[in-house]
């Protein structure tokens, strides 16, 4: 059997898994090395390549707010510290048009709520009663609306993908090595853990799936929803699996000025792209199987939920016509729907990230700046991420986040 020999070993190259190593390679303390072990160079399938690429800081939980407010400003300067020596710089295609929630009478109270964390934080999300709402956008019924908050500044749409690919490419410029592989186990020494903290284990290393054996000093799980099965070939529980998610791509005939993010109180959502818009729905955990394999559009899910409200609430939409669709998953944390990152309590050389529930993309930049700080500081150095630890879920202490969307 081959073996191979790394400071680090991260299990998953897409846009986390690449922002680890990136900043890893990036940091002027670290002189190691690096291996990022991707099973699919393409990312055709990855959530990376099918997300509707967004960011925004309208959360309602302080470390939320914080993580995308680092994300905005890693965006704005990307063409420049992605740039590789040689090439043109990465154009990420950023777009500042501001998510806009509209809530009900009955939502009204938790808007404003989230809106006082939000604005105490530093973004800069506006505060619209429903005649503001009708002022800046014309085209919006506010029928059974009470509020909406729009973000000026900071909040828009992005390419997802470009963003990976300007990571991957800046990492390998930096000496970081890709191998096309999948980690399928985790080596562990010691006692190993099994869903609660054991102390004296430590995962040595990882063994792929082309037969390699890597021993490594910290292994990163960066792997999606499959990092699930691979956290438990070190006895360490993850609660999270596959979430499908729908995207249906449209055109309307009406233009349509200004036009945000829009997130209805229904949880349809809506923004341009390109000529025109897409649009989507989250379905209840109670009916969101966890089927890796399924890539098959529901048409009916766009005619019978998405569309009718769309057409009640934006009246020009009522005319609109599906170009196409495509369907992707996203890794789901079933406990909070919160990203689950850091240490494992008791289990030494391994990190997790994990669970981002579709906020992966836009929590990139915040998540692998801080788990390379972890390698090569020992603790969080420019932004605090322990909200987001691992150990609140054997620990039971879910970090509840409203507008999970």
């Amino acid at each position: 059997m081959a073996s191979v020999t790394v400071d680090v070993l991260v299990a998953g190259g897409a846009v986390t898994g690449s922002s680890v190593a990136f900043h890893l390679a990036a940091d002027p303390a670290f002189g190691g090395t690096v291996l990022v072990a991707e099973p699919d160079p393409t990312y055709a399938r990855a959530a990376t390549a099918l997300s509707a690429g967004s960011i925004r800081q309208q959360f309602s939980s302080a470390i939320n707010v914080a993580v995308s407010l680092h994300g905005i400003a890693f965006l704005r300067r990307a063409h420049e510290s992605l740039a590789v020596e040689g090439e043109l710089p990465p154009e990420l295609g950023l777009r500042e048009g501001g998510y806009l929630y509209l809530a009900t009478t009955a939502g009204r109270a938790t808007l404003a709520e989230n809106h006082g964390v939000q604005t105490a934080m530093g973004a800069d999300i506006e505060w619209l009663e429903p005649a503001g709402l009708s002022a800046r956008f014309p085209w919006l019924s506010t029928d059974g609306l009470a509020a909406g908050t729009w973000g000026r500044t900071g909040e828009g749409w992005f390419d997802g993908y470009g963003l990976m690919a300007a990571l991957r490419a800046k990492a390998r410029s930096l000496g970081v090595a890709y191998r096309r592989a999948r980690v399928v186990e985790l080596v562990t020494a010691g006692a190993r853990p099994a869903g609660a903290s054991v102390t004296g284990a430590r995962v040595t290393g990882a063994r792929l799936d082309d037969g390699t054996e890597v021993r490594a000093g910290t292994v990163v799980v960066a792997a999606g929803a499959g990092s699930r099965a691979l956290a438990a070939s070190a006895g360490v529980d993850l609660p999270v699996d596959m979430g499908k998610r729908h995207v249906f791509a449209f055109t309307c005939p009406t233009p349509l000025a200004g036009f945000p993010l829009l997130i209805d109180p229904s949880g349809v959502w809506c923004r341009p792209d390109g000529p025109g818009y897409i649009a989507g729905l989250a379905p209840p955990d109670d009916d969101d199987p966890d089927a890796p394999d399924d890539f098959a559009v529901d048409r009916g899910w766009f005619d019978e939920r998405i569309w009718p409200v769309l057409a009640a609430r934006i009246p020009a939409f009522d005319a609109l016509r599906v170009r196409r669709a495509w369907a992707g998953h996203y890794d789901m944390n079933r406990f909070d729907h919160n990203a689950l990152l850091g240490p494992v309590p008791g289990l030494d050389g391994v990190l997790v990230a994990s669970g981002f529930s579709g906020h992966g993309l836009q929590q990139s930049p915040a998540v692998g700046r801080g788990l390379a700080e972890l390698v090569v500081h020992g603790r969080y150095v420019t932004l605090d991420l322990s909200p987001l630890g691992y150990e609140r879920y054997p620990q039971g202490r879910p970090l509840l986040e409203r507008n999970i969307v």
